[in-house]
């Protein structure tokens, strides 16, 4: 089973190997997506966990326990096409291939399958044409 979570670390736990923690002791493993971790700041790691339902169930227990936040996330990225000019700067960006112009008409096409929502194409969009559906 695969869950896409944020999680949210309090300052003191940002130098805890957690990712570690989840593998080793729940045999959950953790695809990081996104990272905004620093020294004395609060942490925030968009990552998917997968593994067994149980085992993944008492590690999401076993974090909150720790006082890191766990929210689900279900947000995606929206492309606005009446505003979007297809300059395909975006695509540069896109780690998963999931935005691509089309070879023909060159124009932006979107695979919201491999979106992975780590946002790397919103502030490369000139025309800001691209955001997240909060």
């Amino acid at each position: 089973m695969k869950k896409r979570v944020t999680l949210t670390f309090p300052k003191r736990l940002v130098h805890q190997p957690i990712t570690y923690r989840l593998a080793k002791d729940f045999n959950v493993a953790a695809n990081i997506f996104r990272a905004e971790v620093a020294p004395n700041q609060v942490g925030k790691l968009l990552v998917e966990l997968s593994g067994d339902i149980d085992q993944l169930e008492d590690a999401i227990v076993w974090l909150q326990e720790q006082d890191i936040g766990v929210s689900q996330t279900s947000r995606e990225i929206k492309i606005d096409e009446d505003i979007c000019v297809h300059c395909g700067l975006c695509t540069g960006v896109c780690p998963t291939g999931a935005l691509s112009l089309h070879p023909d008409s060159f124009k932006l096409m979107f695979a919201r399958s491999r979106c992975i929502v780590c946002e790397q194409c919103i502030p490369t969009c000139p025309v800001q044409a691209i955001s997240t559906n909060l």
